[in-house]
């Protein structure tokens, strides 16, 4: 990890562009950090971009767009990825025409019929769990049956926890994952962060070279474990879930680690 800031600030200067995690990294919840225009202000004045990556599949890409008009950050749809994006391209390539159960929210299920998939709750080819907040005991019933019965199954976001405001957390996609592979025995290869799908997907979808891109997010097991093994630098933030305590006992280590990205702003040049 570098600690020495001069450093820092040379690695940083070969860096072209951000992918920004959301949730714990430029707001908690509903609720903007104080310091995050200043920083995306800065990314501009050194002639850097950004892009926002969620493993939140919870919503769809346009409602993430919304969001972040809200919050006075407008963003054309190409600085915008979901962790759903990822797993759509892989399906289009590895599955053309098969039929889909989603487990998830409305937004979700939105997010699969727009892209043109047909969903299919009693017979279908693949079957996928996202972050769903409308869970019922019907749907993780009936997601536990087809895997028994040999689907295909997929995973968006293998996140634990969503942090919400208030310092709090809910159960995240992964852990609704925990609770399928109690019953079932299976745990399901996800797309979304730290997958190196996603890694692919973020460096294709920039068009840059990986040490020209650099990642920052609050998890160590997702956004800072999607840079392991190559040239992206990974940037931690301590804002979100993860703390100073826990970063020793990780396998995964961040490139570089500050307090917010307020921090970070003052370190670019």
């Amino acid at each position: 990890m570098l600690t020495d800031l001069n450093e820092i600030k040379q690695r940083l200067q070969t860096i072209k562009t951000f992918i920004l995690d959301m949730d714990g990294t430029i707001y908690l919840g509903n609720d903007i950090f104080p310091y995050t225009h200043r920083f995306l202000d800065r990314v501009e004045e050194t002639n850097r971009s950004y892009y926002f990556f969620t493993n939140n599949s919870s919503k769809d890409l346009q409602a993430y767009i919304d969001k972040l008009d809200k919050m006075d950050i407008p963003i054309t749809k190409e600085q915008m990825m979901v962790s759903t994006d990822v797993i759509l391209e892989y399906l289009s390539s590895h599955h053309p025409g098969a039929k889909l159960y989603v487990v998830g929210t409305p937004a979700l299920l939105r997010a699969f019929t727009t892209a043109g998939w047909t969903l299919d709750d009693e017979d279908p080819d693949v079957v996928i769990l996202g972050f769903d907040t409308t869970l019922t005991y019907e749907k993780l019933s009936k997601l536990c049956t087809f895997i028994r019965h040999g689907k295909t199954y997929y995973g968006i976001n293998p996140d634990l926890n969503c942090p919400v405001e208030g310092g709090e957390f809910i159960p995240d996609c992964g852990s609704i994952a925990r609770c399928v592979e109690s019953s079932t025995g299976v745990y399901p290869e996800f797309f979304g962060k730290p997958s190196r799908r996603t890694l692919d997907y973020i460096v294709k979808a920039t068009g840059l070279k990986p040490e020209e891109i650099a990642i920052v997010g609050d998890r160590l097991y997702t956004d800072i474990a999607v840079a392991d093994n190559s040239d992206v630098l990974s940037i931690l933030v301590l804002s979100g879930e993860t703390k100073k305590e826990d970063v020793p006992k990780s396998k995964h280590q961040p490139d570089v680690m500050v307090d917010d990205i307020g921090v970070l702003a003052d370190l670019l040049e």
